[in-house]
């Protein structure tokens, strides 16, 4: 619907009910426009048909991969957003990613948290519904500003500004785009699951990240300790969110599965298994087994049945199983053959470091079975991305006899080298690491996961070394206030990117000229007009 569609819309109604006095269809419509998206299953609904739409794009050409930055506030969702609009033009391929690991360390009433689900599972979806209410603030503020340029273009008699106005306010697009959303394990058991995946898509999410730990020991995917289910139970869960989108009529919804296979060397549970290759066998296969002579069975053993033989799975005081060393990048292929085979739309292979090789080894052995395979791919923090690059140049180089004396490998970090040839190449391929990983190793997301995290802290340090030190207020005027105002950045504003114009507008639109406005000629934020 047009700008002017949305007038004439708003004055049949208004033009029914003779005593609503001072409602004025323009402002009715203003307010629509601003307001889009009235629930949050409307956005569910617009933003997977996005994603739905840009996977396709990526199956047709890698070239059109996606990317997206972790969130933890709304307000930092919203100036990724403002910014990639500032910037790029468009949001075009760009979301944003909701990290659990974030939420608990930064959003729990318990303070900050391991990435272990300890957190209020509630949080989860209350961040989505953040994130959408400060992006949907974002489209109200922007919009007004036009509405604003709009009325002075008609009130100077300017046809042709009134017309690019107008143009530009029904070619308007949205800072609302698709949330990746991490439910972690699921929270408990498949019923728990469905129950929270429901909270996630009503606050607005359509994609849901679940991954195939056992929920109650729950680990970071870049810590020690991951303990994995059976095929069985995680493809139950992954069912649950199935259903909780349908459900909802978010028919198209997506599932992204998440495997931690590769660094998780231990299992809660022998899968139950009806006959030989089954997909509970297929599991119990990568167990650590000793044979056992069934006349000196010990107190307390657990058997099963492998080819014939009766085998002891190595059991641990925790009364956990352990896999066969090495056998991670197998069970990672078969995890994710399984889930897409039973419902997920997209993959996640948790690594221990960002490397192409390894993880196209791994996506050519899936798509041989399931052709479409394409994953979201976590670029972490916790990847030390200089040195390991860094020591792939290396590795590379030695193997083509290159003369490596002068780097010693073990010490590749250092700033000696960040002038050398090697460093150079290490950084052009990390530059290039998500083009090459879309093309050569079928990602079809990019993420960071906890990217304002480090920012936050970094830009803080920075500040507080400079205000508390020698330059004092210079500190903050020079590093941060003057460096808004030149980039342009909105929030220099403040008093605009909280809502104080929109405010004034309503004022406006309730009370006519009594309305009492906050952006008079004495406000202060009038001072970075130019």
């Amino acid at each position: 619907m047009t700008y002017s569609q949305a007038i004439t819309d708003a004055g049949r109604t208004i033009g029914t009910e003779p005593n609503w006095n001072g409602i004025e269809a323009e402002s009715v419509a203003r307010m629509r426009l601003q307001n889009r998206f009235r629930t949050g299953l409307d956005i569910a609904r617009y933003t997977a048909k996005i994603m739905r739409e840009d996977m396709a794009a990526y199956d047709a050409d890698p070239v059109n991969y996606t990317q997206s930055l972790g969130c933890w506030h709304g307000f930092i969702g919203q100036q990724k957003m403002i910014s990639i609009k500032k910037h790029f033009g468009t949001t075009k391929g760009r979301y944003l990613y909701l990290s659990g690991w974030m939420v608990a360390a930064l959003r729990s009433e318990f303070g900050p948290l391991p990435d272990q689900s300890m957190h209020e599972k509630t949080s989860v979806p209350a961040l989505i519904e953040e994130l959408y209410t400060f992006l949907r603030q974002a489209d109200a503020r922007e919009l007004g500003g036009l509405f604003r340029d709009l009325d002075v273009a008609k009130a100077a008699g300017d046809a042709v500004n009134t017309h690019r106005l107008l143009h530009k306010i029904d070619a308007y697009q949205t800072h609302i785009v698709p949330i990746i959303a991490d439910i972690d394990a699921g929270f408990g058991n498949a019923e728990a699951t469905y129950l929270l995946a429901k909270k996630f898509i009503e606050a607005g999410a359509c994609c849901i990240q679940i991954e195939n730990q056992v929920s109650d020991e729950k680990q970071c995917g870049h810590q020690d300790g991951k303990v994995t289910v059976p095929h069985e139970d995680f493809i139950a869960k992954i069912r649950a969110v199935r259903y909780a989108f349908m459900e909802l009529g978010v028919d198209d919804g997506v599932i992204v599965a998440r495997t931690d296979s590769l660094g998780a060397g231990l299992t809660k549970q022998i899968a139950f298994t009806r006959e030989a290759g089954d997909i509970g066998d297929q599991y119990n296969a990568f167990l650590d087994c000793d044979e056992v002579d069934p006349a000196h069975l010990g107190h307390g053993d657990v058997l099963i049945s492998r080819d014939g033989k009766l085998m002891r799975p190595k059991r641990l005081p925790s009364n956990l199983y352990q896999f066969r060393q090495g056998t991670g990048e197998d069970r990672c292929v078969l995890d994710c053959i399984h889930a897409l085979q039973n419902g997920a739309d997209l993959l996640w292979i948790e690594t221990e470091k960002p490397h192409i090789g390894q993880i196209g080894g791994m996506v050519r052995r899936i798509r041989e079975v399931m052709p479409n395979a394409k994953l979201v791919y976590n670029n972490s923090p916790s990847f030390n991305w200089t040195l390991n690059f860094r020591q792939q140049v290396y590795d590379a180089w030695a193997e083509a006899g290159r003369d490596m004396s002068e780097y010693d490998r073990s010490t590749l970090m250092s700033v000696d080298y960040d002038r050398t040839d090697l460093a150079m190449e290490a950084d052009e391929r990390i530059r290039t690491f998500q083009k090459d990983a879309a093309r050569e190793a079928g990602i079809f997301h990019h993420l960071i996961t906890l990217p304002t995290y480090h920012t936050a802290a970094l830009s803080t340090d920075n500040l507080a070394k400079r205000y508390f030190g020698e330059e004092g207020m210079l500190g903050y005027v020079k590093h941060v206030q003057r460096e808004e105002i030149r980039q342009g950045i909105a929030c220099v504003k403040h008093q605009n990117m909280a809502g104080s114009d929109i405010g004034d507008d309503h004022k406006e639109y309730f009370a006519g000229e009594a309305a009492l406005k906050a952006g008079g000629a004495h406000n202060t934020m009038n001072q970075f007009a130019a």
